[in-house]
């Protein structure tokens, strides 16, 4: 017989078990994304690809709807295959980020202000100091406006870099680093809305902030059914295409209003669970010489089933689902769209040449992730604990949080993302410049933060054995 209360629990505790295991693989995350990144920047540099690769990211995409007198429109405007990738792809990688921060926040690392408030100060202090030495270098340059790209925190390559580390690390400096990403992530949600959209449409706007209304009540009014948000979903999106604002944000807006709390209430479990398991039995006193399950029995499971799943918040759900689907399809995707940069010079990768501007946005992007991302977040948490508004992670060091607060400099996706939208102020040909040193100087950051800090962590692991030895 079946135990209504080991349904339950598993029906509960499944989402956190089989997600522990993806963060225990978390590595071959970082191990994918960097393939794919040589795999973009070889293809947009052998001779024999490199035409390929960029008119394949060049390729226009629309859909036409035709009328039988032969009028329509076409939708969306000037979507090509890179900004599909961009627009659309990152819109589920965004929504899923977005159900994390959600998470977080309502019974997370981020539920109480105890929790929250050092990881979230030292995310602060991680985007204000790259942010301020990309200024100083850049100010009064063509490349001022790409200050957002080193201010970001990549979570899988950073996890995946505490993952190949494993017990080097406390396990409070690991749930501090995570939380601090996701801090990180907000922050650059907010960054990219505010800074990095178009002109604004005050008609789109006032229209998706009326639908967000709607949705906001169809929330609060209990409703959990998924398609009853996943329409409005796509019309949110259209209408942050059109009004200015980066449509990925639309993600963001749809994670905050799906509903977390079940469908079912537990009291209502046990009482279909009772009905279903008496089914299953009545199944087996039938004459009809099936196998089990047969019909009756198959009708039964297949609603327990149902049952089971609708006992599990929409927000849980959907995040258990699209997880693996932007680890290992979506992120690839995207690196592989945005990490090809072509290169017709060896100078190029020099990010300290500062002899014109594409040198300084290098320097100012380089410097950021590398130096100013871990003097950000441990000047930060230095001042949240010393004013005892934040608590030091149990069994940490500051040197052992130093040595964590540069594996923060590892930008990656969201500083790629962040370059992709800056720099629209210059013509073509100079954006395109600085977006591909912008690429370059993050992937170098990215490299030397990461190697910064597991050596950092090794040799303070190694010290401390030396001293618990003699």
């Amino acid at each position: 017989m079946i135990r209504p209360i080991y349904l339950w629990k598993k029906a509960q505790v499944n989402l956190y078990t089989r997600r522990r295991k993806l963060l225990n693989l978390a590595w071959i995350q970082g191990v994918i994304l960097l393939i794919c990144v040589v795999i973009a920047m070889l293809l947009a540099n052998l001779p024999a690809t490199r035409e390929h690769y960029f008119h394949i990211l060049e390729t226009s995409l629309r859909i036409s709807v035709l009328s039988p007198s032969g009028h329509g429109f076409s939708f969306p405007d000037g979507m090509t295959v890179e900004k599909f990738i961009n627009d659309i792809l990152m819109v589920v990688f965004f929504f899923t980020v977005g159900l994390e921060i959600k998470r977080e926040v309502v019974c997370g690392e981020l539920s109480s202000p105890k929790k929250a408030v050092m990881p979230v100060i030292a995310a602060f202090g991680g985007v204000m100091v790259p942010a301020f030495i990309y200024f100083l270098v850049n100010h009064g340059t063509a490349a001022a406006s790409g200050w957002g790209i080193p201010t970001a925190t990549d979570i899988a390559f950073a996890v995946g870099i505490l993952a190949i580390l494993g017990k080097r690390v406390p396990v409070s400096l690991k749930v501090f680093l995570t939380a601090l990403a996701i801090a990180d992530d907000l922050i650059a949600i907010l960054v990219v809305a505010l800074f990095y959209g178009g002109d604004i449409n005050f008609l789109y706007l006032g229209l998706s902030a009326i639908l967000v209304a709607f949705i906001a009540w169809m929330n609060i009014t209990g409703e959990t059914r998924p398609w009853y948000y996943f329409i409005p979903a796509i019309a949110l999106w259209i209408l942050f295409y059109y009004s200015g604002i980066h449509a990925t944000m639309s993600g963001v807006v749809m994670a905050l209003l799906i509903p977390m709390q079940p469908r079912y209430s537990k009291e209502y479990f046990f009482r279909k669970h009772k009905l279903y398991i008496a089914r299953l039995k009545e199944g087996d006193m039938m004459p009809n010489g099936e196998d089990f399950p047969n019909f009756t029995q198959r009708v039964a499971l297949w609603r327990l089933s149902s049952t089971s799943k609708n006992c599990i918040g929409l927000s849980y759900r959907l995040e258990h689902a699209l997880a693996p689907w932007v680890s290992y399809v979506i992120m690839p995707i995207f690196a592989l769209a945005n990490a090809g940069v072509r290169i017709t010079d060896p100078s190029f990768f020099n990010v300290f040449q500062y002899s014109h501007v594409l040198g300084s946005v290098g320097m100012g992007i380089f410097l950021g992730l590398l130096i100013g991302k871990p003097i950000g977040i441990s000047l930060a948490s230095f001042i949240a604990v010393k004013a005892k508004v934040g608590q030091m992670p149990a069994h940490a060091t500051w040197k052992r949080l130093i040595a964590v607060a540069c594996l923060g400099g590892i930008g990656f996706t969201m500083s790629i993302f962040v370059d992709t939208l800056s720099f629209t102020d210059q013509t073509p040909e100079v954006m395109d410049m600085l977006q591909d040193m912008g690429k370059v100087a993050v992937l170098m950051g990215s490299l030397c933060a990461g190697l910064l800090g597991s050596l950092l962590i090794l040799l303070e692991t190694r010290k401390e054995k030396k001293s618990t030895s003699a």
